[in-house]
């Protein structure tokens, strides 16, 4: 039983090793996620502040345009005052000059603020693309870890497989569905260690003729836990030896060569 209960065990050591590998395998994707959507976002800032650009690109040519446009009617409203024969006609000549004028000021007051604008915008995308770039270096070597490690991790999983399986045709088959059917109902640990006469998976007592029976070398009896079912074993802590005795037991040890014939 005891090399039964040694194989359980080895089978539930690559079990949880097996669990911790798919585990890692099943997060491979997200990370992958991950490093796209920062890179989606560099590009997205990228997108943004060329589309501001443009947007005030075309406000800028608006705004020349009507600059242009009102300085026009400036000069067609002055050309028209040599022909005006009234002075009511001319004052209202004037009018329109002074009024265009002040179109003028504020059509290039707008432009100006479009002009310091454009030139903030024209920071902003070469910022952004600077970002773009160094994000998409980085994304490049996280892609290349992720997949380097999701290869290592795949690998892993194989010979991690062929373990089980080497380690499974050791046990009865009976006792593998047995293993599996408590595993299951408790995270992957079928089997518990008795330390201190206890379970050490739950803290239940084992009673004393279950502990003395179990320390028995020879033992053919599978014991389980009262409380969790789980499968329970017991390792014989060795011998303690105090320090600074080991060399004072080696030399009591008698000399063969002392020996006679």
């Amino acid at each position: 039983m005891q090399r039964v209960l040694q194989s359980l065990l080895d089978l539930q050591n690559v079990d949880m090793r097996l669990s911790d590998v798919r585990a890692r395998l099943a997060a491979f994707p997200k990370k992958l996620a991950e490093v796209q959507s920062r890179v989606a976002a560099a590009r997205a800032e990228v997108e943004a502040s060329k589309t501001a650009q443009l947007a005030t690109i075309k406000d800028r040519k608006k705004y020349e345009l009507d600059v242009e446009q009102w300085k026009e009617r400036v000069r067609k409203y002055k050309d028209q005052t040599s022909q005006v024969k009234t002075n009511e006609a001319y004052r209202a000549l004037l009018h329109e000059v002074q009024t265009a004028e002040e179109e003028i000021a504020k059509a290039e007051d707008r432009l100006l603020e479009q002009m310091v604008a454009g030139e903030e915008y024209d920071r902003r995308v070469k910022a952004s693309e600077r970002m773009l770039k160094d994000v998409e270096e980085v994304a490049r070597g996280s892609r290349t870890k992720i997949e380097a490690d999701k290869s290592a991790a795949e690998k892993e999983l194989a010979e991690l497989n062929a373990e089980r399986a080497r380690v499974v045709a050791e046990i009865p088959e009976g006792l593998i569905d047995h293993y599996e059917r408590i595993a299951k109902k408790h995270n992957g640990i079928a089997l518990a260690e008795v330390r201190d006469e206890m379970c050490s998976a739950c803290g239940m007592r084992v009673r004393p003729h279950v502990f003395q029976e179990m320390r028995r070398s020879a033992s053919d009896e599978m014991f389980h836990c009262e409380t969790c079912t789980r499968i329970l074993y017991y390792i014989e802590p060795e011998a303690f030896v105090p320090p600074g005795t080991e060399d004072a037991a080696e030399a009591a040890k008698p000399d063969p060569s002392s020996r006679e014939n």
